[in-house]
């Protein structure tokens, strides 16, 4: 599966690219795609079995969402967003 997470910062990105990476998902920083709103502009993609790397979301993570044919499906929102 493909997620997309949006961050409050471009520092909170990547850390969660590093968080990623470091479970072994394959993550890259991009632009946030247009269809997705974001506080810094920067988002992660990655692609895993699971849409959380860790046990949680950082509290750096605004939305994740995961990549489907026709646009996006929220599977995450934190919770002042």
């Amino acid at each position: 599966m493909i997620y997309i997470a949006t961050c409050y910062s471009h520092f909170g990105a990547v850390k969660f690219k590093k968080l990623c990476e470091g479970a072994g998902m394959k993550a890259r920083m991009m632009p946030v795609p247009r269809d997705l709103s974001s506080s810094c502009g920067t988002c992660v993609r990655y692609e895993g079995d699971t849409p959380c790397p860790g046990d949680c979301y950082p509290e750096e993570i605004e939305q994740v969402v995961q990549k489907e044919e026709n646009g996006y499906q929220v599977i995450y929102r934190a919770k002042d967003s």
